[in-house]
């Protein structure tokens, strides 16, 4: 994703700021939009329209703002995924990347709809909502850290401090496909974590990047 993308990301996302309270009361109050610009990516929320989420301006990106983030120009839009807030919220969210003048991906418009109360109809009317689909677990905050953390969870299912090398490394080499290290910042707050050095942790990420051999799951 380049440093400096074309102007036209400016007006674009001054274009959008604008709409966003229609689009969210189009849908009404179980409606959010969030608008992100992916040049700041660890504050990447530049408008919120609708409360669904808890989103702010100023704000972190969600797991799949980072998986948008991590594919960079080659990202595709991302439609109606069923998400779990921490707070137990059923969360239907679209994720459509922005481009400027040049097609290049600096941005994303997001789309969450409350689902809780669907999903409550649809325990009892289940054919109607297609049957099995489970939601993913999602952190939605305006916290990189509490993101960061998630994902690692996510990722590992013990102590990632008390890993050995050769499931530190699988673990670094998943972080990375899921462009955690994209975030400005992010390398001494995985280090910290993970219980290395940052120096530690650049050789551990070059070693990972070089051989993919390392891009299987952690062990333990």
């Amino acid at each position: 994703m380049p440093a400096k993308p074309d102007p036209s990301a400016d007006a674009i996302l001054g274009a959008l700021k604008a709409v966003l309270p229609g689009l969210a009361a189009t849908f009404g109050r179980s409606c959010e939009v969030v608008l992100h610009d992916y040049r700041v990516p660890e504050r990447s929320v530049v408008a919120v329209a609708g409360e669904v989420t808890g989103r702010h301006v100023g704000g972190a990106m969600s797991e799949i703002g980072l998986s948008v983030l991590a594919r960079g120009d080659e990202a595709e839009p991302i439609l109606g995924q069923l998400t779990r807030t921490p707070s137990g919220r059923l969360v239907k969210s679209s994720t459509l990347p922005l481009r400027d003048a040049r097609g290049r991906v600096f941005g994303a418009l997001c789309v969450n709809l409350d689902a809780t109360a669907l999903q409550q109809v649809g325990d009892l009317l289940s054919d109607l909502l297609g049957g099995t689909a489970q939601p993913t677990p999602t952190t939605f905050t305006d916290d990189v850290e509490q993101v960061l953390d998630a994902v690692i969870r996510a990722e590992t299912p013990g102590d990632p401090a008390a890993l050995p090398r050769a499931d530190r490394l699988p673990l670094i080499a998943a972080l990375d496909r899921r462009g955690v290290f994209r975030l400005r910042g992010a390398a001494p707050r995985v280090a910290a974590r993970l219980g290395v050095s940052r120096a530690s942790l650049y050789a551990d990420l070059a070693e990972c990047r070089r051989n993919p051999d390392h891009r299987t799951e952690p062990t333990a």
